[in-house]
């Protein structure tokens, strides 16, 4: 091209024309008729190349809050179009148009290495493209003139053309091309002047927005403050369409947004006061507003806003009209709208059933038409119903997963069973066939079981009683037959209940070349039938094979021994699978003793990753390392993230002096996010203003999870985010789209914080800390007195409060304890339940009372009927309580009848927290129930569960308990005697010995190893246990016996000091039987990889042997679990490490670092454009 300028080369002559896009010209090829656009042999080439080259042109609002942050926003995309499958377009596709000589390059060397840097130098063109555009203090990119030049920069004349010939082009093209449209068309939609647009244009500007709207930051949405009626309905088609993939935060914003377009379109008032808009001029701060009364939720609207509906108040559903309500419900559009929602709130739930029983005089003609309830009949009081009626309703409740429900299907499905012709009703009964009795269940013909076997598929749940009801005909009284793959596939909803010894016999060649129905079979089995198959499937197929067509739940319990006998070329397979620590760390290990890691292919692997193997990354690659290890947060401990964070930073300050201090919009916006939260407090606060836009951002979405809770680095960043925000220390000036851009940093908020806020702001934000997973233990109790204050008495709070704000009050118990019992509570109390991240025994209690007490509300006298003055358990009660039976009083228990003890057991045998007294009582109605212990039958004794725990030792050794059966009571809270005698009973009953023990054998013991004696131990095979000690790992033994398995893994993989990540890994809780010697003895490295179950079970004195490197190296989960008693046992060297282990900081040292570092370089999705801006701007002058 020589030395000609940009301009002169595109005005040079030819066919080509000048596109003007946003006040700059970009050329493209048309037809000399005067025709539109052609693709001809380079159309894919032009469509890519206008795309690209239009929007570095546009001159984005770089990072202006409120705007996109355009080239994170492009590498989402790309990203998600890699993961699709599709290649990035290489310079190899397009090889008839460019010459690759002129770059004195080998032809075989422009491949992946090439085409990986396009992405990377279009981003570095786009950034250079908005340097000029002016910014204010925080280098926050501003407007010149807020009224027109929006509408200039993004307005590109062409996109139109761009769009429809994306749309004829490839979907692998498409894709990547729609990556760098879509942020550029959503906001052309959202600026000023795109009502000047006709309908056929803002469709195709719709649809290639479209992509861009799920990984946009909530406070980013930025629907358009003014749009005509017409468009407005088309954006909605757009949201409904993206309802499934949005955050509440999202969803949320989308219907502010609607209430407020359609009050200012259609009755011109607005309900959005001016003081909301944080100072922003809105087209709605010169209207009135809206009357209360205003009946502004017509047809039209509860179309508009589909399944959005679910986010509307309780105002707003009486804001609808009677008979436009009444239409919209017979309409096939509810219908639709309600098959879109997930659960809705209980309060709104009730609203609209409220307003619809009006359309039909009642509930009682309302039951007629149940069938189009959805999600509202979660909360329907039916009344009772024919069978008729009754399968209507019951189609309704299979995703309600609530007390009233549960109990409402099961009287439902009696109703229809009662039918006349009850074996077709069977059929008729779906996923509710899993209420039937087992009695029932027995009773039915051969063929109905079978055809119930087929049609529930592997997802429902069965009860033990349901197990033995469905699989007697199937076994044809021999237990161990041998089944075929077909078989098997019939029985997938009932795997859990198969014997080991029918597992032992399913022919390997058949599973193994179905790998839908392997995964559909694997994922329903317990660990000892996992161990019990796979030793099977391995007498038949070899090593590698093996790995190649296992199913993730079978493969995870594949053993290290098994792994080290396996050829190693099955490495290159490892990457795709799903792997266990213990595996993971062998398989790093192994991988990186060959190789320097590729961190981007690692996922499960993550696991395995060391601190060592990441501080042995190159300088030049830790960035990359950094970025590679976030894309699978999932697989990463705070450990892990805490060594990298290091890495990283040290690296990023051998670049320059004080790196953090003078860090640009680019290289923050480089930095991980979960890596940057460990930023050192000092550090975080000596951030520069300039870097406030992106730091912002990145808090928005940070998962604060991956950070321990007693990190310093949490207050640091929240105290810089709000100086980012308030631009000094006056939290008054804040706005609720402040506050948002907090994310999860909202949580960290102390009430006195929040009572500097405006009134309006403080209140908003309380609602957002609702939805907090976690709150510092400091701040709870300020902020709930600050709740109460500002909402008064909790007991005076309606049902709607109380969704929004319960899960705050609820983290007082004595606050929870003094809930008033009103006929709402217990449904939004269960409501709250599911959301919780942590359930308090004082919920649990106060929910255990609300089910045994009638409300007051006589409208629920009704429910009175199953309950006594005096609470007596009833059958009804108990099934709704389901480990909630944990409260009876043993004197209550005692009035139960045995009828209801026999009909209740297993549910009560599911309880693990029993107390003594309890037991006791238990223990006295099964023998009163089903005889003496000596007399009881196996079924009987797998269907009572963890109340065995109340018979005595002498009895304990006497029961017919299966070595099936023993998982599902392994964490009842056995004791040590108890699980002697356990052992004892089940190896006579089942002619087990300790040393003919195999590894399912073990497996399937689980907890009860712990009741082998010593001898026994000593006797068990070496073999075996190496097989099955990884899947063993989380039994809690006496110390006296865990030092005695530990004697046995000393013997299997030699003594503590030599063993490896793996090794700990894989022996989990047994690691607590190691000596004082012995502990210290143990690396440094494999700290990390303790079980945070074994941390309590080391005795103190033994915990007090690890020297202060290796405490600071068990990190902040493994830090959490040490005792008073073992704290104790610390002396203050090793309290300071413990300590830093907890908060993951370390300390401080001076910066020494130089300047003078080559700049890092960055592979992957950020790294696919670097050339590319260029190359396309070339093609275009060819």
């Amino acid at each position: 091209m020589g030395n000609k300028t940009h301009e002169e080369l595109l005005n040079k002559p030819g066919r080509n024309s000048l596109v003007k896009c946003d006040g700059q010209f970009q050329t493209y090829s048309t037809d000399r008729q005067g025709g539109p656009l052609t693709m001809a042999s380079k159309g894919g080439t032009f469509l890519l190349l206008l795309a690209v080259a239009c929007a570095a042109s546009a001159k984005p609002q770089y990072k202006m809050p409120g705007k996109f942050n355009f080239k994170n926003m492009a590498q989402k995309l790309m990203m998600k179009c890699q993961k699709m499958g599709y290649q990035m377009p290489t310079m190899m596709q397009q090889s008839p148009v460019f010459n690759y000589r002129q770059l004195d390059l080998p032809v075989e060397e422009t491949n992946e290495d090439l085409s990986s840097s396009n992405l990377s130098t279009f981003l570095d063109a786009l950034k250079l493209a908005t340097e000029d555009a002016s910014k204010d203090s925080l280098g926050r990119v501003t407007m010149a003139d807020s009224d027109e030049t929006p509408y200039k920069m993004w307005n590109c004349t062409k996109l139109q053309q761009m769009i429809r010939l994306m749309r004829n082009s490839s979907e692998a093209s498409a894709c990547y091309m729609q990556a760098v449209v879509a942020p550029m068309s959503w906001t052309t939609l959202t600026t000023a002047g795109e009502n000047n647009m006709d309908p056929g244009e803002y469709d195709a500007m719709v649809w290639a927005a479209k992509p861009a709207l799920p990984d946009m930051l909530p406070s980013r949405l930025n629907l358009p403050l003014e749009v005509k009626a017409q468009y407005m309905e088309k954006i909605m088609n757009m949201m409904r369409d993206m309802y499934d993939t949005m955050s509440d935060h999202q969803r949320a914003s989308v219907v502010k947004w609607v209430k407020g377009q359609i009050t200012q379109n259609y009755f011109n008032c607005t309900m959005t006061p001016a003081s909301d808009s944080g100072g922003e001029s809105r087209p709605s701060d010169s209207m009135e507003r809206c009357k209360s009364s205003l009946k502004w939720l017509n047809l039209k609207a509860m179309k508009t806003f589909g399944p959005y509906i679910s986010r509307l108040t309780l105002h707003d559903v009486d804001s609808s009209p009677k008979e436009m309500l009444c239409e919209f419900f017979k309409s096939d559009r509810f219908t639709s709208t309600l098959s879109r929602m997930s659960k809705m709130k209980p309060s709104l739930s009730k609203k609209f059933l409220e307003r619809i029983q009006e359309c039909y005089g009642g509930s009682g003609e309302l039951a007629k038409h149940t069938d189009k309830l959805g999600t509202l009949a979660c909360y329907y009081d039916a009344p009772d119903l024919p069978p008729d009626l009754s399968k209507k309703l019951l189609s309704q409740l299979d995703n309600c997963n609530n007390p009233r429900s549960r109990k409402l299907r099961k009287h439902l499905v009696q109703s229809v069973m009662s039918s006349s012709n009850a074996a077709q009703s069977v059929h008729e009964l779906g996923s509710s066939v899993t209420l039937l009795s087992p009695k029932q269940l027995s009773e039915l013909p051969d063929t109905d079981r079978e055809d119930i076997l087929k049609n529930t598929g592997p997802n429902v749940r069965w009860t033990k009683r349901q197990l033995m009801a469905l699989l007697m005909s199937k076994q044809d009284g021999k237990k161990c037959k041998e089944v075929t793959l077909e078989e098997l596939i019939t029985l997938q909803s009932v795997v859990e209940g198969l014997p080991r010894c029918m597992l032992k016999r399913i022919r390997a060649r058949e599973i193994l070349d179905d790998p839908d129905a392997l995964r559909n079979i694997s994922k329903r089995m317990r660990r000892g039938q996992l161990k019990t198959m796979l030793m099977g499937l391995r007498k038949d197929v070899n090593s590698s094979e093996l790995l190649s067509k296992l199913s993730d739940p079978l493969l995870r319990v594949l053993s290290l021994n098994v792994l080290r006998k396996t050829n190693s070329t099955f490495l290159d397979q490892v990457e795709t699978r799903t792997w266990s620590q213990s595996q993971a760390a062998y398989l790093a290990k192994k991988m990186h003793d060959q190789n320097p890691l590729n961190y981007r292919r690692l996922r499960s692997l993550l696991q395995g990753v060391t601190c060592k193997m990441i501080g042995t990354v190159a300088d030049k690659d830790s960035l990359d390392m950094a970025q590679a290890i976030t894309e699978n947060p999932q697989w990463l401990s705070k450990v892990q993230a805490i060594c990298a964070s290091r890495k990283l930073f040290a690296t990023l300050e051998k670049k320059r002096p004080y790196y953090f201090r003078t860090i640009t919009e680019e290289e923050l916006d480089d930095t991980p996010t979960l890596l940057l939260l460990h930023l050192p407090p000092a550090k975080v606060k000596d951030l520069p203003d300039s870097v406030c836009p992106v730091f912002l951002d990145k808090m928005e979405v940070a998962n604060m999870s991956s950070l321990p809770v007693r990190a310093p680095s949490r207050p640091a960043l929240l105290q810089r985010a709000l100086r980012c925000l308030s631009k000094g220390e006056d939290l008054s000036e804040l706005t609720t789209e402040d506050v948002s851009r907090l994310g999860q940093l909202l949580c960290e908020l102390s009430a006195s914080q929040l009572r500097l806020m405006n009134p309006d702001v403080m209140r908003s934000s309380l609602w957002d800390m609702a939805t907090c997973l976690h709150i510092p233990q400091r701040h709870r109790m300020d902020l709930i007195q600050l709740l109460i204050q500002t909402y008064k008495d909790p007991s005076d709070w309606s049902a709607e409060t109380m969704e929004a704000l319960g899960p705050l009050l609820l983290l007082d118990d004595n606050a929870t304890s003094a809930l008033p019992n009103k006929p709402w509570m217990k449904d939004v109390l269960y409501f709250l339940r599911s959301r919780l991240p942590y359930v308090s025994d004082a919920l649990k209690k106060k929910l255990f009372y609300l089910t045994i007490t009638p409300p007051s509300n006589s409208e629920r006298r009704k429910r009175a009927a199953d309950i006594t003055s005096t609470g007596t358990p009833t059958i009804s009660l108990m099934e709704e309580l389901e480990m909630d039976n944990v409260f009876w009083m043993p004197a209550q228990m005692d009035k139960m009848s045995i009828d209801t003890f026999v009909s209740t057991v297993e549910t009560l045998g599911r309880v693990t927290d029993y107390n003594a007294d309890q037991l006791n009582m238990l223990g006295k109605k099964a023998t009163e129930a089903f005889g003496p212990v000596s007399q009881m039958t196996e079924s009987v004794v797998m269907q009572m569960g963890c109340i065995i725990r109340g018979f005595s030792n002498t009895d304990l050794a006497t029961l017919p308990i299966s070595l099936d059966a023993m998982e599902d009571i392994t964490g009842c809270g056995w004791m040590e005697s108890q699980m002697e005698s356990v052992w004892m009973g089940v190896a006579k009953y089942n002619n087990l010995m300790a040393q003919e023990l195999g590894a399912a054998e073990m497996v399937m013991l689980n907890q009860f190893i712990c009741g082998l004696n010593h001898s026994e131990i000593r006797q068990l095979d070496m073999e075996a246990f190496k097989d099955a000690v990884g899947s063993m790992g989380d039994i809690q033994c006496p110390y006296q016996v865990a030092r005695q398995l530990k004697s046995l893994a000393v013997s299997a993989f030699g003594e503590p000091s030599s063993w490896t990540e793996a090794h700990v890994s894989d022996l989990g809780n047994i690691i607590a039987g190691l000596d004082r010697t012995e502990l210290a003895s143990l690396k440094e490295s494999v700290c990390p990889f303790f079980s945070e179950t074994s941390i309590p079970l080391i005795p103190a004195d033994n915990f007090a042997g690890l020297s202060a490197s290796q405490l600071e190296a068990l990190g902040p989960d493994n830090a959490a679990m040490v005792t008073t008693e073992q704290l104790a046992a610390l002396g203050d060297e090793q309290q300071a490490a413990l300590k830093r282990a907890g908060t993951g900081s370390q300390e401080e040292k001076p910066n020494t670092s130089e300047s003078g570092a080559p700049s890092l370089s960055v592979e992957g999705i950020s790294a696919f454009m670097k050339p590319l801006l260029v190359f396309l701007i070339g093609l275009l002058f060819l």
